[in-house]
């Protein structure tokens, strides 16, 4: 005696339903690594720009400090010294800020 196998027919919903489950397991490790990769390299990006950061600041600290030394009283006389000028501290006035 022979056994009969039934085939059972799937419906279209069933085989929707059985694509996209075979799709999903396709996409989903390559949107996984696809956008690791893309935070990888943004984090890469962010660390490039703190150091171009903390370089605009050590310069910015450069500058500043050359700006203190321009400025300072012994720089000023040195300048004025060289213009002809002279220091004389009755010509000075000192204004005060009421607050």
């Amino acid at each position: 005696m022979k056994k009969v196998q039934k085939r059972v027919k799937m419906s279209k919903f069933e085989k929707l339903l059985y694509s996209f489950a075979i799709f999903l397991l396709v996409i989903a490790p390559v949107s996984i690594v696809f956008s690791k990769a893309t935070l990888a390299e943004i984090n890469f990006e962010v660390e490039k720009q703190k150091k171009e950061i903390e370089k605009q600041k050590k310069t910015n600290e450069s500058i500043e400090m050359t700006i203190d030394e321009l400025a300072s009283l012994t720089k000023i006389q040195a300048v004025a010294e060289e213009q002809g000028l002279s220091y004389n501290n009755n010509n000075i006035k000192s204004v005060v800020a009421d607050n």
